[in-house]
């Protein structure tokens, strides 16, 4: 009597009920971003960087950092981790810059951009009154597409604002990146992934996401994957995209990866050392016309 005196829900029509009550359907999150490193522990097979980087947060003090090596090592998800850890969830999206360098590499966006976010002054308090670090973090990813002009002008704000920001450098190859910024920064090489590393990690990620694939499947996304942790995660996703719940199997992965078989390979040079040409012809319309069908029928 009293809910129905006060007006309550129960008064509504039942669609409005039936809506309240429908679960929210989970967003499509990219497995790269879903199990990507939270910390600077989860990262995988980079011991003395991750030793380097433990240190520095437990001194809430940071260098300038160059990070190196080959894609999907890990090189942007432990500076991430780093900025999460030293600023928690509040102040990151205020304290952190993140800039690709292959699409923003003009001189003009190191003038603007990071110049005018590097200026900003920031406190050593947090907003729960909490000490943290009393500076803020700008992240240049694929630095070596970066111009020679803008790396110079980098150089400039490096030097003008190093009491409130911290820069991190991050590129696949160092060779592109002028002297006067490496030797500003602290240098650390990314080594590929052990295939070890990588069968765990996809491992585990197969059994949370519930897909069914055999030790043959997991060992030929990493040899295909060639130390890539990022395009590994991808291969499996797509893969277990393509079969839904069925099992994958081999096949799929080297279509997704776009892989010749070797057995198409030595029917090629076979057709070759027999020096006939209609012989040539008809193994490679043979290779076509099967992944046409796969991927017809897929």
């Amino acid at each position: 009597m009293d809910a129905f005196l006060k007006g309550s829900s129960s008064s509504k029509p039942k669609s409005q009920e039936k809506s309240k009550a429908a679960p929210k359907p989970q967003k499509s999150i990219p497995w790269v971003e879903k199990y990507r490193p939270r910390s600077v522990e989860d990262v995988a097979h980079q011991d003395e960087v991750v030793a380097v980087l433990k240190k520095s947060l437990q001194g809430s003090d940071l260098p300038n950092l160059l990070f190196y090596g080959p894609p999907g090592t890990g090189k942007t998800s432990a500076i991430l981790a780093v900025a999460k850890q030293l600023f928690g969830w509040e102040l990151y999206r205020s304290r952190v810059l993140e800039l690709n360098a292959s699409d923003e590499r003009g001189i003009q966006v190191i003038r603007e951009k990071v110049k005018g976010f590097s200026q900003q002054s920031v406190s050593a308090v947090r907003t729960d009154g909490k000490p943290c670090p009393p500076f803020k973090i700008v992240i240049l990813d694929e630095a070596d597409s970066m111009t020679s002009a803008a790396q110079a002008a980098l150089r400039r704000t490096m030097e003008r604002e190093s009491k409130s920001t911290r820069f991190c450098l991050i590129c696949n190859y160092i060779s592109r990146i002028i002297e006067p910024l490496t030797s500003r920064c602290s240098k650390f090489r990314f080594k590929p992934l052990a295939v070890d590393i990588l069968r765990e990690r996809l491992q585990h990620i197969a059994n949370k996401e519930n897909v069914t694939c055999s030790d043959e499947v997991i060992d030929t996304i990493v040899e295909t994957s060639e130390g890539d942790l990022r395009k590994a995660i991808t291969y499996l996703q797509s893969a277990a995209r393509l079969k839904g719940s069925e099992e994958i199997d081999k096949q799929d992965v080297l279509e997704i990866a776009a892989i010749v078989p070797e057995s198409f390979i030595e029917s090629v040079f076979k057709a070759c050392h027999s020096d006939s040409y209609e012989r040539l012809d008809a193994s490679v319309k043979v290779r076509r016309g099967v992944h046409i069908s796969y991927v017809s029928t897929g």
